[in-house]
């Protein structure tokens, strides 16, 4: 099954990713959730970032890569679902969001975010993403 994941970032002192936490097992993850119909895969991530951490900001309509995982249903199966993800540079944040209080919500630098999520193929995306913010070192 596909899904859409929003990797919402920001540039301090170094780029940061913001991660959320899943309802049921509290794992670490990036906003995430299934395409909206009538909406782009990217609108349908930027969409998720709202709902789940009140985030707002200018989605790219690429996507930096996919990641796997297996959704747990209610009776215990497991669905295999695709996460397409794509990048949003975050420019506001809003007070008052439909899941707020239902998730935490912890920005961090992108190696360390890294370091909280489970899936090894999401890693290799943040990862990645950090890479390409990263100005070309001048050679002399």
């Amino acid at each position: 099954m596909q899904q859409v994941a929003a990797l919402c970032w920001r540039q301090k002192t170094v780029p940061e990713a913001l991660l959320v936490t899943t309802l049921s097992t509290r794992r670490w993850i990036l906003p995430k959730g299934w395409p909206v119909k009538g909406m782009s895969l990217a609108q349908s991530a930027a969409h998720e970032a709202m709902e789940e951490a009140g985030v707002i900001g200018q989605v790219a309509e690429v996507s930096l890569g996919d990641y796997y995982y297996l959704k747990e249903k209610k009776d215990g199966s497991a669905l295999p679902c695709r996460v397409s993800v794509f990048a949003l540079r975050v420019t506001s944040h809003h007070r008052r969001f439909p899941e707020k209080g239902a998730r935490d919500l912890l920005w961090l630098p992108m190696d360390a975010a890294a370091r909280r999520v489970a899936e090894p193929s999401l890693r290799r995306v943040l990862l990645d993403f950090r890479k390409s913010l990263m100005p070309a070192r001048k050679r002399a």
